[in-house]
């Protein structure tokens, strides 16, 4: 690579693109305003300092972007480049300039992945951004997450097993021929495993499918055999597609030896034999981090994750230069995004969001965030170790008490820490303090001795148990309060008002949606996935930011007279 400076705008491509857009695009403003956030030193631990030159990857970058404003294809982006003016603009090439093949987009993709650069354009776009004051610490945020389809094809168990030894042959076929046609029947194999196990209609009666599934896991015990057998290559084993059939076997297969000693290879049933957890199981041998994950009763995926955190300040932005009576809100932009398997909760992600906007120096002073982020540990940890306040409704108390609204629920005891011990509300003390680990988190778990509670009057409304005494769990001293403090807020009216707020991010999930494609998976693997949804929000950023610039209000969003009136009667 030969890094280059900020490259000069032939002196034609200026005029044409000024006339041909008075008002400017997308592209254009982003090179007049951030053309230094795609610049080529950034890139430089990615490519070489000897061989034949590269294209340059700032403008390959930049051309990513402005890639995701469209929602363009690789060879459509590509085709832009050379018949684009206001492109050619950003990019600073001549009219003429043919441009490049869209091969070069998917290499220089595999390089930022190859060498963890995904999120480069990002960072420095946010560190642009703080030094025009339209980002920084402090302030509002908000984050809601929303699921990824991976671009894989859906598969069930069987046909699982069967794609994952195609899929395995297909690699040693290109790897080692001469070893392979040594060890299986290549005529007999390729007519079972020549097409994709998911164009041929499955057999309709579940004595067929067992059989199949039988001939699917025999074959699969019988290559790897073949491959980890001293003859074979040993580097044969490592091959990742060989590695993922080893485990696509074990989840599902089941191999045991009967009465008489012979080998017995059956599929493995969920009452009998056990199943991995839906966060560690393979569902496809091409992309091995897609998860199987549900949401409610409706929704059911096979892919990813994505959280996305903007700004949502109403502030007047004050930086910048021109008339200082100009105080206009700034924009919301994307500050962070987290890519999770599909079957990590949101909120499993909540402090990872915080460290993330710590390394970037834009921790929010509110962090808004749907009932799915909020924990006793998220809450008191965001508050003490990053100083934020979550905005977030605290689950409450799911005790049988409190879910029928009578009795007593835990808020009804009184908790006294200094003593270990728990009053309840008929002024009786309990008996056993134990700290204990329930789900890797620490609890302590009270007792009221049996003979304390069972001549109560109020035991009706306390406990169902009959032999022993009532029993709470609750969290240690300091995440205790941070829960009981987050519950009471969140009851007053004030915060019900402030929580409105939150809101908005939905329609940044539906504007990723409708621009970018979000939420469905161009690449395999979570890198590349997260690299797709890095670009998204450098995309929308870039649309706001135009829209800023320029003074274009945006686009109001697609709605319905029908709709439109349901709003107007709800509010």
């Amino acid at each position: 690579m030969q890094p280059r400076s900020r490259v000069q705008i032939p002196e034609q491509t200026v005029l044409v693109a000024r006339a041909a857009f008075p008002h400017g695009s997308v592209a254009m403003s982003a090179r007049d305003e951030l053309g230094e956030v795609f610049g080529d030193e950034q890139f430089a631990a990615a490519f070489g300092s000897r061989g034949a030159p590269a294209e340059s990857p700032g403008a390959l970058a930049l051309v990513t972007a402005l890639q995701y404003v469209e929602n363009l294809t690789d060879r459509q982006a590509a085709q832009m480049v050379a018949r684009a003016i206001d492109w050619k603009y950003a990019l600073g090439l001549d009219l003429t300039d043919p441009g490049f093949d869209a091969s070069v987009l998917s290499k220089f993709r595999a390089r930022l992945v190859e060498h963890g650069l995904e999120e480069q354009v990002f960072t420095t776009m946010l560190t642009v951004l703080a030094g025009k004051g339209l980002v920084g610490a402090g302030g509002k945020q908000r984050t809601d997450s929303t699921h990824v389809i991976g671009a894989v094809r859906d598969l069930n168990r069987l046909e699982l097993a069967g794609e994952a030894v195609r899929a395995c042959l297909e690699a040693l076929s290109v790897a080692a021929p001469a070893w392979l046609a040594t060890v299986i029947d290549v005529g007999e194999w390729a007519h079972r495993y020549g097409p994709r196990v998911d164009s041929w209609r499955l057999p309709a009666s579940a004595a067929k499918r067992d059989r199949l599934a039988q001939v699917y896991g025999a074959d699969a015990v019988a290559l790897l055999r073949a491959v980890f057998t001293p003859a074979a290559p040993p580097w044969l084993a490592e091959m990742p597609a060989v590695q993922t059939l080893r485990i696509v076997l074990v989840q599902n297969y089941h191999i045991t030896t009967d009465t008489r000693g012979r080998e017995v290879i059956r599929r493995r049933e969920a009452d009998t034999d056990g199943l991995p957890p839906a966060r560690s199981r393979i569902t496809s041998p091409y992309d091995t981090d897609t998860r199987w994950a549900a949401k409610g009763d409706d929704l059911f995926w096979n892919g990813y994750k994505v959280h996305l955190t903007e700004t949502c300040d109403d502030e007047p932005h004050t930086a910048g230069q021109g008339d200082p009576a100009d105080r206009r809100p700034a924009p919301n932009l994307i500050t962070n995004v987290a890519t999770t398997a599909a079957t990590v909760p949101d909120v499993k992600a909540t402090t990872g969001i915080h460290q993330q906007l710590h390394d970037r120096q834009l921790l929010p002073d509110e962090h808004y965030l749907d009932s799915g982020y909020p924990s006793a540990e998220t809450i008191a940890t965001a508050a003490t170790s990053y100083g934020v306040t979550l905005v977030t409704p605290a689950l409450l108390d799911q005790s049988a008490q409190a879910r029928a609204c009578g009795g007593f629920d835990k808020s009804a005891f009184t908790i006294d820490f200094d003593t270990r011990q728990v009053t309840c509300p008929q002024q009786r003390t309990s008996s056993h303090w134990h700290p204990a680990t329930q789900r890797g988190t620490d609890v302590i778990v009270v007792k009221f001795a049996g003979p304390t509670c069972r001549p109560c009057p109020a035991r009706a409304q306390c406990t169902t148990a009959k032999r022993g005494g009532r029993q709470l769990t609750f969290y240690p001293r300091d995440l205790h309060h941070a829960l009981a403090a987050a519950r009471t807020q969140q009851n007053t009216t004030g915060w019900a008002n402030k929580y409105k707020l939150r809101a908005g991010v939905e329609g940044t999930i539906s504007q990723a949606l409708a621009i970018t494609g979000i939420r469905r998976a161009r690449y395999r693997g979570t890198a590349k996935t997260h690299l797709q949804h890095v670009f998204s929000a450098i995309a929308l950023n870039l649309i706001r930011l135009h829209t800023w610039w320029t003074r274009h209000p945006l686009p109001p969003a697609r709605t319905s007279n029908l709709q439109r009136l349901d709003l107007a009667l709800a509010a």
